[in-house]
């Protein structure tokens, strides 16, 4: 199986080399556990050491705050902006959303087609339910992206608002079982840590590790490990 190197200092070795080539990956946490973070390093590093395209779709908060939060790591992106290695898009849904959910979905695949992406991240999933109201309709909604996401030939990371407790891995309860892998970030102040649930074709760790966040960006510590019991509910 060809890897993907996500470029998160500590995780590939806890997934044996990378994300499954055009895999889907939920990455699922509560608020301020690093999940952007997370994800816009896995796309600079791509850019940056593996000269692959990646494209950050944001349902919710937009590009210029994304760009001023990325100010403090010592990432240089204005190249990779320039040559369209690394591209920040925010999506605004129609009026008609609901009714239209496969068009919606169809320009968020058009995007990575258009850029010929191979990294992709979507943030997040949870934003379907501010334009839809009915639960069954979103589950379809995330169905239907996933199953659109696995005919590109790229790798995409969809991330997922949750209460942020550790049995918490979804909000609407399909999401883990429809992607090929589950991270779980979680944060108990003043403390981070990292869980992969679930990640298929991979012999992956199951342990709790230490993260921190530094001028540096997200790192794991894959050397130390956090008892599940230490964990809040």
């Amino acid at each position: 199986m060809k890897r993907v190197p996500t470029g998160v200092p500590g995780l590939d070795e806890l997934i044996e080399g990378g994300f499954p080539e055009s895999s889907s990956i939920l990455l699922s946490g509560g608020a301020g556990c690093g999940k952007s973070i997370f994800c816009l390093e896995y796309l600079y590093n791509g850019a940056r050491e593996h000269d692959e395209t990646g494209v950050y779709i944001t349902l919710e908060e937009g590009p210029h705050n994304l760009w001023w939060n990325m100010q403090r790591f010592k990432w240089d992106l204005l190249p990779l902006e320039k040559n369209n290695k690394l591209k920040i898009y925010k999506f605004e849904p129609s009026l008609d959303f609901k009714e239209n959910t496969n068009d919606q979905i169809q320009r968020i695949i058009d995007k990575a087609k258009q850029l010929s992406a191979k990294r992709m991240v979507i943030d997040s999933i949870t934003a379907f339910s501010f334009w839809m109201d009915d639960v069954g309709k979103i589950r379809y909604a995330i169905y239907a992206l996933i199953e659109a996401l696995r005919k590109l030939d790229c790798t995409t990371i969809l991330t997922c608002e949750t209460t942020g407790g550790k049995n918490s891995i979804s909000r609407f309860g399909v999401e883990e079982f429809l992607t090929d892998g589950v991270i779980q970030l979680l944060y108990t102040p003043p403390h981070r840590s990292m869980f992969v649930r679930k990640m298929r074709g991979t012999n992956h760790d199951k342990r709790v590790h230490p993260v921190e966040i530094s001028d540096a960006g997200f790192q794991i510590n894959s050397k130390e490990e956090i008892l599940w019991e230490a964990l809040r509910d």
